[in-house]
């Protein structure tokens, strides 16, 4: 198997697990100091440093029943790039957008850097306004 499709298996493995919030498969590809940025304006928004925070990111998805169906992947020595319909499936108001992802891979061939890109951010900023509320102060500050 090429390290690039290594790398895209990896990916194809994540979006499985992710697919049934199967999070210790999630964990399996990512690198325990992964670092995860989500775009926008709203409280999931920002980058998640390790593992666990990554994971919490994800629970917290999982309870707007989040959906990804993969359109394209490509890889090249170091980075994966994935789009994706991405849609949620509870709440108040909807996201059903693309999503363009960079994947990091670090020397092993884990993931170790994500950032995400919207194609319609104001979508997904109002979609958390409306189901995510901030923690209260001083809480927050903490």
């Amino acid at each position: 198997m090429s390290d690039k499709t290594a790398k895209i298996d990896s990916i194809t493995r994540f979006f499985a697990a992710y697919a049934t919030y199967d999070l210790p498969a999630m964990r399996a590809v990512l690198t325990e100091d992964v670092e995860w940025t989500i775009p926008g304006h709203h409280p999931l928004s920002g980058t998640k440093r390790g593992v666990e925070e990554v994971a919490a990111f994800f629970t917290e998805l999982g309870k707007a029943g989040f959906q990804a169906d993969p359109l394209f992947l490509e890889a090249n020595d170091e980075y994966v790039v994935d789009i994706h319909r991405g849609w949620t499936t509870e709440g108040v108001g909807k996201v059903d957008t693309l999503w363009a992802l960079v994947w990091h891979f670090n020397a092993e061939g884990k993931i170790d850097r994500v950032v995400n890109l919207s194609a319609d951010q104001h979508q997904m900023d109002s979609y958390v306004w409306n189901n995510y509320t901030l923690a209260p102060l001083p809480e927050r500050l903490a």
